[in-house]
C-alpha cells in the first residue's frame, strides 16, 4: 500500500486500524474522484452516507443477491444475506453482528478473484437491484451541491469499489469506503484497517479534508445511524435523514436538520449551506420532482 504522506498530522482518538481504515480510503477515493468544470466553494464539500440515506436497505446485501444470482455462492448463504437486509429494512438500524457477518462472508466469497472482474459485475448488479432504490430527495439533495459548484463523496462501510460505481452512477464526485486488500489485482480476503463503520468514516472524511484543503465547518454531512455521529459531528453543517432513534433525539438536542423521506413527513425544512445559494436549492427541489415521475 502506498504512504500516505500527504496526510497532515492530528490528535488520534480512534483506534488505530479505524484511522488505518479511513487513510486507506480517502486514498482509494482520491484515485477515482471525477473533477466538475462549475465553480464553487473549492473549500466546502458534502459528505452522503449510502445505506437507508442515498439508497432504500444496504449496498452489502445487494450486491449479495447479484453474485448469488452469478452463482458465487449457495443458497444457504443467501437466506442469511436476505434475513439481514429484512431485519435492516424492518428496524431502520444497522445490527453490529449482521454487519459483521455480511462482511466476513463477501470477503470469503470475492477471495481469488480479480478486482476487474468485481467491478464489471458491479455495474450489472448496480443496475438490478439499486438504481431504482435511490431516495429522490437525497439524490436531489446531492444535486444541489454539485450545482452549487461542490464535491460530492459517498461515505459507507460498502466496499469501495461498490461505492463508486454508485458514486460514478449518480454522478457524483467519487466514494470513501471500506477497502479490501488485493495483490497484482486479486482479492486476498483481508480488509485494509477495519470496515469503513463509525469513527473509521470520521477519519475517512478528516483524511480527504486534510488531503483536499477542504474546510470542514463549511463542509455538510448526511446520514441515517447514530453511528454516524462522529461523522456528522466534524462538519459545519450536518443533517439527519431517515434517522433512527438515538440519532433523531441527539439531532434534537443540537438542532441538528432533519428530513425523514421514508413516510412523506417532513421533520423539519432542510436547505443546504448558504455557500450554496437559493438558486441551487431550487435546483435541487426540481431534480427531486424529475426524480420522482422517472419512478412512476
Amino acid at each position: 500500500m502506498a504512504a500516505l504522506g500527504w496526510l497532515t498530522p492530528r490528535r488520534r482518538s480512534a483506534t488505530a486500524r479505524s484511522v488505518l481504515a479511513g487513510e486507506a480510503s480517502a486514498e482509494a477515493a482520491r484515485k477515482t474522484s471525477q473533477e466538475f468544470p462549475v465553480h464553487g466553494d473549492e473549500r466546502a464539500a458534502a459528505f452522503f452516507d449510502l445505506d437507508n440515506t442515498v439508497m432504500q436497505g444496504a449496498a452489502l446485501f445487494h450486491f449479495g443477491r447479484g453474485l448469488y444470482k452469478r452463482k458465487f455462492f449457495q443458497r444457504r448463504e443467501l437466506a442469511r444475506f436476505a434475513w439481514q437486509q429484512a431485519w435492516f429494512r424492518l428496524a431502520g438500524v444497522e445490527d453490529p453482528e449482521h454487519m459483521q457477518n455480511a462482511r466476513e462472508s463477501a470477503l470469503s466469497i470475492v477471495q481469488g478473484h480479480r478486482v476487474s472482474e468485481l467491478m464489471t459485475i458491479g455495474e450489472e448488479i448496480y443496475d438490478e437491484y439499486m438504481a431504482d432504490r435511490i431516495w429522490p430527495g437525497t439524490r436531489a439533495l446531492a444535486q444541489a451541491h454539485l450545482d452549487a459548484g461542490q464535491k460530492v463523496w459517498l461515505v459507507t462501510a460498502a466496499p469501495v469499489e461498490t461505492a463508486t460505481i454508485i458514486a460514478r452512477r449518480l454522478g457524483l464526485t467519487g466514494a470513501l469506503g471500506t477497502v479490501a486488500e488485493s495483490v497484482d489485482g486479486v482479492y486476498t480476503g483481508k480488509l485494509v484497517g477495519e470496515p469503513l463503520h463509525g469513527p473509521a468514516k470520521a477519519e475517512a472524511v478528516r483524511a480527504l479534508a486534510a488531503a483536499e484543503g477542504l474546510d470542514l465547518s463549511r463542509c455538510a454531512a448526511y446520514s441515517d445511524s447514530h453511528n454516524d455521529i462522529p461523522m456528522l459531528s466534524l462538519v459545519g453543517h450536518p443533517y439527519a435523514i431517515n434517522p433512527d432513534t438515538k440519532l433523531r433525539r441527539y439531532a434534537r438536542e443540537r438542532e441538528w436538520r432533519l428530513r425523514d423521506y421514508r413516510t412523506g413527513r417532513k421533520a423539519a425544512k432542510v436547505g443546504i449551506p448558504a455557500a450554496a445559494g437559493v438558486g441551487a436549492l431550487a435546483g435541487g427541489t426540481a431534480a427531486a420532482v424529475a426524480l420522482s415521475r422517472r419512478r412512476r
